[in-house]
């Protein structure tokens, strides 16, 4: 018997050729000798069975094998196609005549047991598992090794890191298992030192550089380059190549083209240049325009859409947007006006037909196809939102003609809801049919948290304020007598419930609300109620100490109808409300009103009418618009309770009628006074006019005067939304207040009144006043201390994004804004604002709200001061966008 140390075969695979390399001994072998192949036995390390592994080699006991020969080589080729093991050997344990007793060694590649990437945040991390499939279990070889340094290293130069170094450590983890860890050091990304631009005598320099959004030279610092830096990126240099092309195009320049872009990288100070060189060809203009095939729609309308006439200076961006642009897809464009009309499967195309001199001659040619109508729609992802409470927001219905516009309406309609993700909603369209001429819909959302929890305490006004709220935005109360549909809360129905407590040592208030948005379930009717009670004891903002004993609490129900007038596409919402408030003063005299002791009643009616498109996200609208114009009023009661206002005063004094004596009347004060004779007395016995000899209390006239709120307001709000660029939002918004008395006898209320300036939050009047936010400002400072009866305020922001995604949106913003308030409407004077600019950042999360900071410069002083008011800041918690 041989001894296992006489080597018969050991084979290799080369991998670049394909081709398999022999050693041999030959101690007792005879060359090309035909063998039987008795048995094999597998040793190694492997967690294969033996019968598995032989099966991979393809040799099997009792068949003829030569030595050498195909059999042995065919068998280390299929071992090496595997990618399982390495060190594929065979050896003889022995020969008895012609048969061959042979043993495969071989060792099992180690398998990956963990993965730890180091040097990127957390985001980039799972993406980078995700692309290099680095999973539990993946064989772990110096192939796999090399090509996860490579893909890492050029996947971070694509982005600009020219200086990635990527080191991967193999760890022995187990008997056959190994942990990687991969070390990256991007190193500082690559910035654009120069761009040099040769051939073009059309566009100079800073057009081209211009026109090239997201590549930039490295120069002075400049604010409007705030989110294009000089970065450099492959893929956005790429795009900015074709950016070019297009602005040639559209200033005429037809066959305008870059004959040569070179990028080259200075390894000292990480630095690239880009030379462009331009071959910008001759000017065109438009010719003849026909349209072909068109018979839903004449020349003339069409031609009013497109827009372009015979000598305008040709310009295919021009042309393609007017056929149908791809960054609107609500435009005002040829395939919308057919697909908004059921022709889905209309086809528009501009083919050039005749070029002569610097003339181009274009026909439109338009396959119309059928009328498209809605069949099957569909909605998934939805995994709380009950379906009916979607399918009613819709509409895309079945049935109707297919029409792009209620499609994108939709969207919006959704996203508007707050239970979705906005930035995932999706309609998939689904086996279009041009013979039926039916279309499917199948609507994709993404649930994300619509219920928010507040709790917070902290210092303000001057002690320790705690606060405890919970709004469930999809609700389903006719499930809250259902236990199994407590997770953990009713959910589905689209209601909205709130509950919110405050309290501190001196002011407790609690509120509840509820809102209903499909009253009945058939007609978008929203009905909304909502309470709340208050109660503030007097306190001292010096000493902190509180009197009990003085108090003030208001307590308020309000009940609402809204109606959405028209579709989604309008949301033009007409509301009603009726609110009543009962004012209570206990012992309470701050100055505010001239009575301590009392109460007032305010039954107010508000109409509102407003128009919201706003789209798609609440929380980061992009585009769209919200206008509201609200009148609220109470009931003219000087007009029919019979109250001379007027001289309410001369009647409070004289008190008691006369006893007997018409010329002696008893006065407030007790005293007999003596009425001169001839005086015009009234039915009560009242004397008609004014007389010094009697004073009026104050207190009680203004008690009267109050005992039901008497007055209006009028308020008007625009709030504008554009894109500027990318995810670069421009906010712009200008607000005007003015409430008014019907009766100037009477005057104005002292309740309900404007107070300008800080953050916008309450804090803890509760005198039912208004409070605007005017940043840069102390809380309510630009107002007097009774408050304005007219205001107004403008205000720009720039908004940008640092995420949008369910779990949290973030994004910073800078803002200038303007605004005063006055007392009346005589000093009422639209320039003369108070000015601030700022910056800030707002974090929404869907269990809390919205979070945010700013921080405010005041350019001028308060009232009342000579010196500008300089920084301020504000935190902004729960306040709408």
């Amino acid at each position: 018997m041989f001894q296992k140390s006489i080597l018969l075969l050991f084979g290799f695979l080369l991998l670049a050729t394909g081709n398999i390399a022999f050693a041999q001994e030959t101690n007792g072998l005879e060359p090309g000798k035909e063998y039987i192949l008795a048995d094999i036995t597998v040793s190694g390390k492997i967690s294969y069975n033996e019968n598995t592994v032989l099966t991979f080699t393809g040799l099997e006991k009792g068949q003829t094998i030569h030595v050498p020969g195909e059999e042995i080589s065919a068998a280390i080729k299929k071992l090496w196609q595997l990618k399982l093991f390495s060190d594929i050997n065979f050896y003889a344990n022995k020969i008895e005549g012609d048969s061959l007793y042979l043993e495969l060694s071989i060792n099992e590649l180690p398998k990956l047991s963990d993965v730890k990437i180091q040097g990127v945040r957390k985001g980039k991390r799972e993406s980078l598992l995700k692309d290099t499939q680095l999973t539990k279990g993946k064989i772990v070889n110096e192939n796999l090794v090399t090509n996860t340094k490579n893909y890492i290293e050029n996947k971070f130069k694509k982005d600009g890191f020219y200086r990635t170094k990527v080191a991967i450590n193999v760890i022995p983890d187990s008997t056959n298992t190994v942990k990687m860890v991969v070390n990256i050091d991007k190193g500082k990304k690559v910035r654009i030192s120069d761009i040099n631009i040769s051939g073009n005598e059309q566009l100079s320099d800073r057009k081209i550089k211009k026109a090239m959004k997201k590549t930039k030279e490295k120069g002075f610092p400049n604010p409007l380059r705030l989110f294009s830096p000089s970065k450099f990126t492959n893929e956005r240099y790429k795009e900015d190549l074709a950016n070019v092309i297009e602005k040639y195009k559209e200033k005429g320049y037809r066959d305008a083209r870059i004959t040569a872009d070179t990028v080259v990288y200075n390894p000292k100070n990480n630095r690239v240049a880009i030379d462009l060189t331009m071959e910008e060809g001759n000017k065109y203009y438009f010719g003849n325009i026909k349209f072909l095939g068109n018979s839903v729609y004449t020349n003339q309308q069409l031609n009013r859409i497109l827009g372009i006439n015979k000598g305008d200076v040709y310009n295919s961006v021009l042309l393609q947007e007017r056929i149908a642009n791809p960054n609107k897809p609500d435009g005002e464009d040829i395939t919308n006006l057919y697909q908004n009309n059921g022709y889905l499967f209309s086809n528009i195309n501009a083919v050039e037909v005749k070029t002569y001199n610097d003339t181009i001659d274009f026909e439109i040619r338009i396959t119309e196809g059928p009328i498209a109508y809605f069949n099957n729609i569909t909605v998934v992802g939805n995994d709380k939102t009950n379906d009916r409470v979607i399918y009613r927001e819709l509409t895309t219905r079945p049935g109707q003609k297919w029409n792009k516009e209620e499609v994108v309406n939709t969207i919006r309609g959704l996203g508007t809801l707050g239970f979705f993700d906005a930035e995932t909603i999706r309609p998939d369209v689904k086996n279009p049919d041009p013979a039926s001429g039916t279309v499917d819909v199948e609507w994709h959302v993404t649930e994300k948290g619509s219920s928010q929890i507040e709790l917070q305490g902290g210092y303000g006004g001057g002690g320790f304020i705690g606060t405890l709220g919970l709004s469930f935005n999809n609700f389903s109360i006719r499930n809250i007598f259902n236990k199994e549909a407590y997770k953990p809360i009713p959910m589905g129905d689209g209601q909205k419930l709130s509950l919110r407590a405050q309290g501190s040592t001196y002011f407790q208030t609690y509120s509840f609300s509820f809102t209903e948005p499909w009253l009945g379930g058939k007609k978008p009717i929203q009905l909304f109620s909502s309470l709340s009670h208050s109660k503030q004891y007097l306190y001292n903002f010096q000493t902190r100490d509180v009197n009990r004993s003085q108090s003030f609490t208001i307590s308020s129900i309000t009940m609402g109808l809204a109606k959405r007038l028209g579709g989604i596409s309008d949301r033009v919402t007409l509301s009603h409300s009726l609110t009543f408030q009962y004012y209570n003063l206990n012992n309470y005299n701050t100055g505010l009103f001239t009575f301590g002791n009392g109460s007032s009643r305010n039954l107010a009616y508000t109409i509102e009418l407003s128009r919201d498109n706003r789209g798609n996200s609440l929380i980061y609208p992009t585009y769209g618009s919200l206008f509201s114009v609200s009148f609220r009023t109470t009931l003219p009661y000087s007009f029919f309770n019979g109250i001379d206002y007027g001289d309410l005063g001369n009647q409070e004094a004289y008190k008691s009628k006369n006893n007997g004596d018409p010329y002696q009347i008893e006065a407030a004060d007790g005293s007999i006074v003596q009425v001169p004779s001839g005086a015009y007395l009234d039915e009560d016995g009242y004397p008609v006019g004014s007389y010094q000899d009697a004073a009026a209390d104050p207190a009680k006239v203004d008690q009267k005067k109050f005992n039901w709120l008497e007055y209006y307001k009028v308020k008007f709000k625009a709030d504008w939304y554009t894109r500027l660029y990318d995810k670069l939002v421009f906010r712009s918004l200008a607000e005007f207040g003015f409430m008014g008395a019907y009766n100037s006898d009477r005057g104005l209320v002292p309740f309900e009144r404007f107070f300008l300036g800080g953050d916008g939050l309450a804090n803890y009047a509760l005198d039912g006043r208004e409070v605007i936010q005017l940043r840069g400002y102390p809380n309510q400072a630009l107002s007097s201390n009774s408050g304005g009866t007219v205001y107004n305020k403008f205000s720009l922001e720039l908004r940008y994004p640092i995420t949008l995604k369910p779990q949290a949106s973030i994004y910073v913003l800078t803002f200038a804004e303007a605004g005063a308030s006055y007392d009346e409407f005589a000093e009422y004077n639209p320039f003369a604002l108070k000015r601030s600019a700022g910056f800030g950042l707002r974090v929404f999360m869907p269990a809390f709200g919205l979070l945010g900071i700013d921080f405010g410069h005041g350019f001028d002083p308060l009232p009342g001061s000579t010196q500008k008011n300089g920084w301020e800041t504000h935190f902004i918690i729960g306040q709408q966008f």
